[in-house]
């Protein structure tokens, strides 16, 4: 047996940990050392607990497609990069190769969105990808980074703490107390390590971070320079270093950017499904693959509650119903394909645990009701008012109906 272990949570270099009974180092600026262990999938492997990573990152995942991808790509390629621009597309878009691989898709949406982005991560711009919650933007950036550096992990999580040195860089502040500024008491961001070794580093939500921080990186994308003043010295970015940053266009977050950071960057505005199929065609597929992870059963009879929640929450998210006739009040909330996903996995793990298996109406009732009503007082009345002028009068949708009404009681 064998256990997966990642880096330590605080990413200070030295420090030694005990696990399985074996000596732990942390190297370098990413991976665990052990007796007898051994690199794995971007992980280390080590013997004594086998473990799998719940959510494998996308390099991981899909690694046979890229390895296939990049054995069969012949087209130009950007230096340091994994693949093609050409072969970056055909990854997140799907196609089947040559030799007969095929290729699944990771986004399904207009073709040209995609390009656009992959190009934009082949010049000198960085890639600002715009969306209301639940477009995919973090899903887009992380197959984007997987495919153009192979690896996905250099990271920064926006948020309203988020400090400046998660994107410059930090002190291992024992070193620094011992021996002053150096070298190797620094700890360097995810960007740092992105510009140092020509990799793609990712700022998810960067709307959340705070004006301030979020300046930090005015310098970083205009001159590919990151100062060390302690030092007297820079980090210049090599040639295959770019950014990707997400931002959501609906809760704006803490602070608007800058005119002056927004400059540096191209914004690609990633949409919602254009239509009811292409969404239950997203939300099928993104369930089946969670499914599997979560060895929850997979039966067809599910997609038609599948296309039950996508036409709730596109009709409530659209105001109207589907063949146009009834206006309707949307409620608070955002009713994204993200949140579809979610309702219809938990409808999914309902059914194996607390049913026969086969998803029904009343194993996404509940969820469906959490979704809609996020104030209680006016979401609540939309959703009853939602219920009896259009749930209760369609054809075949009795038992929705019912399990829906049980619920909001």
């Amino acid at each position: 047996m064998s256990t997966t272990l990642g880096p330590p949570t605080d990413n200070r270099p030295d420090q030694r940990f005990h696990a399985a009974e074996a000596d732990c180092q942390w190297v370098g600026a990413r991976w665990f050392t052990y007796p007898g262990s051994a690199r794995r999938g971007g992980l280390v492997t080590v013997p004594g607990i086998e473990t799998e990573a719940l959510r494998p990152h996308a390099e991981d995942a899909f690694a046979e497609e890229l390895r296939a991808l990049a054995a069969a790509d012949d087209r130009p390629r950007p230096e340091r990069w994994r693949m093609s621009p050409w072969a970056v597309a055909t990854y997140l878009l799907g196609g089947t190769l040559s030799d007969g691989t095929v290729i699944t898709p990771k986004y399904v949406g207009p073709r040209r969105i995609v390009e656009v982005a992959v190009t934009t991560l082949a010049t000198d711009r960085a890639l600002l990808l715009l969306g209301v919650p639940g477009t995919a933007k973090t899903w887009v950036s992380e197959h984007l980074a997987a495919a153009v550096s192979g690896d996905s992990t250099l990271l920064v999580q926006g948020t309203a703490g988020t400090p400046e040195e998660a994107i410059r860089y930090g002190w291992n502040y024992a070193r620094l107390l011992a021996h002053g500024p150096s070298r190797e008491a620094l700890v360097p961001s995810p960007v740092m390590r992105a510009m140092a070794e020509g990799r793609t580093a990712r700022v998810e939500e960067l709307t959340r971070v705070p004006a301030d921080v979020q300046d930090t990186l005015i310098t970083i994308l205009s001159e590919k320079t990151l100062p060390i003043p302690e030092l007297g010295q820079e980090v210049q970015a090599v040639r295959g270093f770019n950014l990707i940053a997400t931002a959501n266009d609906r809760d704006r977050g803490v602070n608007e950017l800058s005119s002056a950071l927004r400059r540096r960057f191209n914004t690609v505005v990633l949409p919602l499904p254009a239509t009811a199929a292409a969404e239950v065609d997203i939300v099928a597929r993104r369930v089946d693959q969670i499914g599997r992870s979560l060895d929850l059963p997979a039966g067809p009879e599910g997609l038609d509650e599948i296309r039950r929640v996508v036409t709730v929450f596109r009709e409530l998210r659209d105001g109207v119903t589907a063949d146009g006739r009834t206006k309707l009040k949307s409620p608070s909330g955002t009713l994204s394909t993200a949140e579809a996903i979610s309702v219809v996995t938990g409808g999914l793990a309902l059914a194996a645990h607390f049913g026969d298996g086969v998803l029904r109406a009343g194993d996404v009732a509940a969820g469906i009701l959490g979704a809609v009503v996020r104030d209680p007082a006016a979401d609540l009345l939309v959703w009853q008012e939602y219920l009896e002028a259009v749930v209760r009068e369609r054809d075949g949708w009795k038992d929705f109906y019912r399990a829906c009404r049980e619920v909001s009681v």
